[in-house]
Parts: structure tokens; sequence; C-alpha cells
């Protein structure tokens, strides 16, 4: 397995604030790495810079061979490349199914894939599947996580970011969040 992930020398600014200097890593495929820093060491805008959701003021991203640096987030996604924010962001409003489908909105490959996906996740993260009609919002934080989890998911990406994924959640949650982030990775989703 070789090189899915490449970020080479970038650099990205705040205004006259220089968040990320020549930060370079790569991740293969298969792999679960780490970004591991103080707060306020660049990690959450390494994630951004990536995901396309921030522009660098130098250096190169490649993901599975392509360049990915100046490329619009929604053109990465289709790529296979899908970030979980910080913070457990679901739509609260929407029921899980709905922020689940959220997650597909950008896939072209039939109602069958799609639906096989759901499977997927609902197999991986059954208490969604107990919870597929209820709104995201009156889910536990713990519970919150495995939504936004499963909603990247739904995009079928090569590689996952996850952005603190253990935030906010009681030792116990982080030890289960772990075990599904392990169980991700050995159906080959690469993790970042």
């Amino acid at each position: 397995m070789g090189e899915l992930l490449s970020v080479k020398n970038i650099n990205v600014y705040y205004g006259s604030i220089h968040a990320i200097k020549d930060v370079s890593f790569h991740v293969d495929e298969g792999e679960i790495v780490t970004l591991i820093g103080a707060n306020g060491a660049g990690k959450t805008t390494t994630m951004h810079a990536i995901s396309g959701l921030l522009k660098l003021a130098s250096g190169e991203i490649t993901y599975d061979g392509n360049l990915i640096s100046k490329m619009e987030a929604h053109k990465i996604v289709r790529l296979g490349l899908a970030q979980v924010p910080e913070g457990r962001r679901v739509f609260s409003g929407l029921t899980v199914q709905q922020n689940l489908s959220m997650g597909a909105y950008t896939r072209h490959d039939g109602k069958d894939a799609i639906q096989s996906d759901y499977d997927m996740v609902f197999d991986l993260l059954p208490r969604l599947k107990e919870r597929r009609n209820q709104p995201a919002g009156t889910l536990s934080g713990g519970e919150q996580q495995m939504l936004a989890v499963g909603r990247a998911l739904m995009c079928k990406p090569k590689i996952l970011l996850l952005d603190e994924p253990s935030m906010g959640l009681s030792p116990l949650l982080v030890k289960e969040i772990f075990k599904i982030i392990r169980d991700i990775n050995r159906q080959g989703v690469t993790v970042l």
C-alpha cells in the first residue's frame, strides 16, 4: 500500500498570523496517523487546509495522486476525503437518517450503493439505527459524535480526517469512539 496523502511544506495564515509553518507529513493507505500538539499548535488548521476549507499561502497537498491544494472542498470530498470537524457538528433539527443522507449528498453511485452504506453505518454504529428517526439535537454527546462519523462515512471516503474525536466525551465513550475508529480502519478506511 502506497502513499495516500502527502502534505509538503504547507503554510497557512489568518491575516498576519502565521498559523502553520512548513508542515510536512504523509499518510500511507491503510494507516491510522495522529497529529499531536498543544491547543493552538495548528492541528485543526492543518485539517482544514487538507479538506480545502482554508487556502494555503504556500506548499502543496496531494491526495491519491491528485494535487488538491487549490481544489474546492466539495470536489475534495468527491475524491474520497472526508472530515469530521471538532465539536460534534450535526444538523440538530434533522433526524439521524437525514443527517446520514447529507453525508451521501455528493454521491452519484445509485440508491442501492447508498442503501448498502446506510446498512454498513448502522452495523458499525447500532445506536444510530435505534435512533434513526430521532432529531440529532436530542442525542447525547457521544451519539452526536458517532453520527458525525457516520455522516462522513456516507461519503465513501478512502481517508477519514477526525478532528478531536474524543473532545468532551466521558472516558467510557472515548474508549468506544476509539474502538469504532479501529473498526473503520479495518474496513479499509485510512484515518488521520
